[in-house]
């Protein structure tokens, strides 16, 4: 899914006209995929000028609408058919999609795989391991280039997390990603790179950044990373509200986490709120991404954030409610510039962070969940690659 972090209003996603290509994925297909910015005719909540308190107009049509006004809403699917409900506006390209489009030889970016794997450079080459990873590279480049020219907002790449721990390996990545975009008239300006929140994938975003390429980082568990982050400019940092709940479920001994309970406060949101607090308060430019929100209360906890992705049942359900949410849940922006600046942080939290000062800051959840998510894309890109070797050379090209 991602990102267009153009100095607009929606500074995520674009507003320009969408083509009239229609897409059309099977059940089945990867998840997290494509950005929709949903557009309707119908009156918005206003917020006042305060930016924390809003007023409702009275032909507000549903709750969608209404939350819509605070922050960019973000269905978490592409096993979508009617894209005329929901336009996509900018997309991710990555190895769960490239899993689905080769399960799914009928859809449109097939094509884009095709030519991947007749491309001579990497056919060229005799080690398999090199050849099967210049394959990967074209196919993502391919569908991304295809992407892009159906979205009017950014295509995001995910880079390879085998890579996750070598800094200097992630920036040639990029940069080969980059050259292989440019070879197909991408510009630069309509690509984000997708990147773990390792300490040398933050350090690599720093880089990045400084060379004017844009950045998302992503598998944020924990302040530490979400601050480390910050600092090195990210252009978007995500964080997983639902994965962070579900830890806390089930495991115990992480300070942060234990912090946030005593207090009464759910960790995933608690983790979202000071995350954002501190990028707000303190004048970095990232974006922040609330991602894994699994209800409606969720959400409206959640108001405010720059992006939140949400499941199209919660999405449904919200477009279908005419009704205002209770009392505990009204319309009120809950995370804003005004309420960053009355948040007090320690002086642990306003350290510089450096690999040292993040590795002892990241307490259990954030290792652990790190190292699932991170392990789950390495299976990922595995099967791709597998399937690609099985299928190269592809017949008719």
């Amino acid at each position: 899914m991602l990102l267009s972090l153009q100095s607009s209003p929606s500074s995520f996603l674009s507003s320009s006209t969408l083509p009239k290509s229609r897409l059309r994925f099977a059940n089945g297909c990867c998840s997290s995929t494509l950005v929709f910015k949903f557009n309707t005719s119908f009156p918005a909540i206003r917020a006042s000028s305060s930016g924390f308190s809003p007023s409702l107009d009275t032909g507000l049509s549903n709750e969608l609408d209404a939350v819509s006004t605070f922050s960019e809403i973000v269905p978490d699917t592409v096993i979508f058919d009617d894209f005329e409900k929901f336009p996509p506006t900018a997309a991710t390209v990555s190895s769960s999609l490239l899993l689905g489009i080769l399960g799914l030889p009928d859809t449109i970016f097939r094509n884009a795989v095709d030519m991947a794997l007749a491309d001579s450079t990497c056919s060229r080459l005799d080690n398999p391991e090199l050849r099967l990873s210049c394959f990967f590279n074209k196919a993502l480049v391919n569908v991304g280039g295809d992407l892009a020219k159906l979205v009017p907002g950014r295509v995001s790449t995910e880079v390879d997390a085998r890579l996750a721990y070598d800094t200097h390996g992630i920036i040639r990545r990029v940069h080969d990603l980059l050259m292989l975009y440019n070879e197909i008239n991408i510009p630069p300006e309509r690509l984000l790179f997708k990147i773990p929140s390792t300490w040398q994938g933050i350090e690599a975003s720093r880089l990045l950044e400084s060379e004017g390429i844009q950045t998302h980082l992503t598998f944020v568990y924990s302040f530490a990373q979400a601050a480390a982050a910050a600092q090195a400019g990210a252009s978007v940092i995500q964080i997983f509200v639902g994965r962070v709940r579900d830890w806390a479920h089930n495991h115990s001994g992480d300070p942060e986490i234990e912090a946030a309970i005593q207090r009464g406060e759910d960790p995933g949101l608690a983790l979202v709120t000071k995350a954002y607090n501190y990028i707000h308060k303190y004048g970095h430019k990232s974006k922040l991404m609330a991602a894994a929100v699994r209800n409606k209360q969720d959400l409206f906890s959640l108001l405010g954030v720059d992006y939140i992705i949400a499941p199209l049942k919660i999405l449904q359900s919200l477009k279908e409610s005419i009704t205002a949410p209770d009392e505990k849940y009204s319309y009120v922006r809950r995370l804003s510039p005004q309420s960053a600046a009355n948040y007090n942080f320690t002086a642990e939290e306003l350290t510089k962070w450096d690999q040292l000062t993040l590795g002892s800051a990241m307490g259990p959840a954030s290792v652990e969940l790190l190292a699932v998510g991170l392990d789950g894309y390495v299976k990922q890109m595995k099967r791709v690659e597998g399937l690609l070797d099985k299928i190269w050379p592809p017949p008719n090209v």
